[in-house]
């Protein structure tokens, strides 16, 4: 990586290090890469064009091994865990530029050409940042400390901790990615290091590159498009709780779905914001509601849902939750007419054959449909909607795609539902849960055909199937 000019910008290179992640079981910043650390090959590349580099860090000490260039600074975060905001108005405070240069710690292929594009484009704006499809890049950025440290420290007031917050209370130049093809034809600058196979993606490039290998693909086009899957990791309160394989749609929903099922939210109004970084798959919830002291060491569980699906719940935790009263009743053809509302309305499903959909229907509406390649996910995404919506659950219908399994039984019995449909199977232990917390369950409801398994005396029709007992 070459600049192709020794004179450097008045800029301070502010290098964000996050700790340890579940998506790494390590602190990814300190993984070797080329005979160097991630985050010290990052400084080398910052370090040829800014006048001077600080890495942001909350764990300091851990930096003394990390190799850094010389003349790099290490300091704590002001304030533990406040995310990329937080990090960057730290490096604002005792930036000696006005500019600061907003910087991942894992972006093995940082160009420093495209750096010097960026600076060229400030014009009279604040920020600087690049821009694709997917939106802007707020983590290979330009920053004016004069303007933007005072409105980030206002903006973390709120409990907010992404830069993207800032934007409309300063003035923003966008730069499309294709002004900084001349810099880096095939913008891998813009590429992170989240998973241990982005990593090695990373090094099988780098490798590729220095023997000049040309590899030739053929590649037959598929008949439709494929269902995406991403790691999604989720913070409440600035704990990492919990990371999941999931479609990065709607992930508000479903980072305040999965907590509201595992009983870590409990009151609406005590929500004060959420944070997503849907492009490394990041999520950070904000409440006042107080969070368990053993939240980051409690025994999880790893489910049968598609996407390893994660919970803190045993089947003993259904033990502390009332039987689910209602006097709601359907009729198999009501129920009929609903999923296939519900396949109707799944669109990534007609797209890509490959993901669940879950539905939520009141009085006879089909309110929300939610899609996901897990099927516990796309329950999660259906809950957190409603519960942010204000829309209450008692009193409905649920649907699912895919099969219905313990899990997905106990979050339906905590969000108060007395009637759960699938298009699929029912596994025994779901039954078993439904049946003592006096919830409906039906499977296999397609072909004129509704295999009801607990408690169908809410189903007026005569149906196929068990009994309450």
């Amino acid at each position: 990586m070459t600049s192709g000019d020794t004179n450097r910008l008045p800029v301070t290179a502010a290098v964000l290090a996050g700790g340890r992640s579940m998506r790494m079981g390590v602190d990814k910043t300190l993984l070797p890469f080329e005979g160097r650390t991630l985050v010290a090959r990052v400084c080398d590349a910052v370090g040829e064009v800014c006048e001077s580099t600080i890495v942001v860090t909350n764990r300091p000490e851990a930096m003394e091994e990390a190799g850094l260039p010389a003349g790099t600074r290490v300091v704590r975060d002001e304030v533990a865990y406040q995310g990329p905001l937080g990090g960057l108005l730290t490096a604002m405070d005792v930036a000696e530029t006005d500019w600061v240069l907003a910087v991942a710690a894992d972006m093995p292929h940082l160009e420093p050409r495209v750096i010097r594009a960026l600076w060229d484009a400030r014009g009279s704006s604040d920020v600087v940042v690049p821009v694709s499809e997917k939106g802007p890049e707020p983590l290979l950025a330009l920053y004016r400390v004069s303007t933007c440290a005072p409105v980030a420290r206002e903006v973390l007031e709120t409990g907010r901790r992404r830069l993207v917050a800032i934007f409309p209370q300063v003035t923003v130049a966008e730069v499309p990615l294709e002004v900084l093809r001349s810099a880096d034809p095939d913008l891998r600058s813009l590429v992170n290091v989240n998973t241990p196979g982005d990593l090695a993606e990373a090094r099988e490039a780098v490798e590729s590159k220095a023997h000049g290998d040309v590899r030739v693909r053929c590649e037959l086009t598929p008949p439709r498009a494929m269902p995406s899957e991403r790691p999604i990791t989720i913070h409440l309160n600035d704990i990492e709780v919990a990371t999941t394989q999931a479609t990065p749609r709607d992930l508000e929903e479903l980072a305040v779905g999965f907590l509201i099922s595992e009983g870590l939210l409990m009151h609406r109004d005590e929500l004060l914001g959420i944070d997503t970084d849907a492009k490394r798959g990041l999520v950070w919830v904000h409440t006042s509601e107080e969070v368990p002291d053993d939240l980051a060491t409690r025994t999880r569980y790893m489910t049968s849902g598609c996407g390893k699906g994660v919970t803190f719940a045993s089947l003993g935790h259904t033990r502390g939750l009332d039987p689910v009263v209602s006097t709601l009743t359907v009729t198999a053809d009501e129920v009929y007419a609903l999923v296939g509302e519900m396949a109707r309305a799944a669109e990534a499903y007609r797209d890509t054959g490959g993901t669940h959909a879950c539905g939520l229907a009141r009085l006879g509406v089909l309110e929300y449909v939610r899609e996901d390649v897990g099927r516990h996910n796309a329950l999660d995404k259906l809950l957190g909607r409603a519960w942010l919506d204000r829309i209450s659950t008692e009193d409905a219908i649920l649907i699912s795609t895919g099969r219905i399994s313990y899990e997905m039984a106990v979050k339906a019995a905590k969000a108060r539902v007395p009637v759960v449909v699938s298009r699929s199977a029912v596994t025994d232990l779901a039954a078993e849960v439904a049946n003592s917390l006096n919830i409906t369950l039906a499977g296999y409801a397609r072909g004129g055909r509704l295999a009801v398994y607990t408690h169908p005396e809410r189903v007026l029709d005569e149906c196929e199937g068990g009994s309450d007992a």
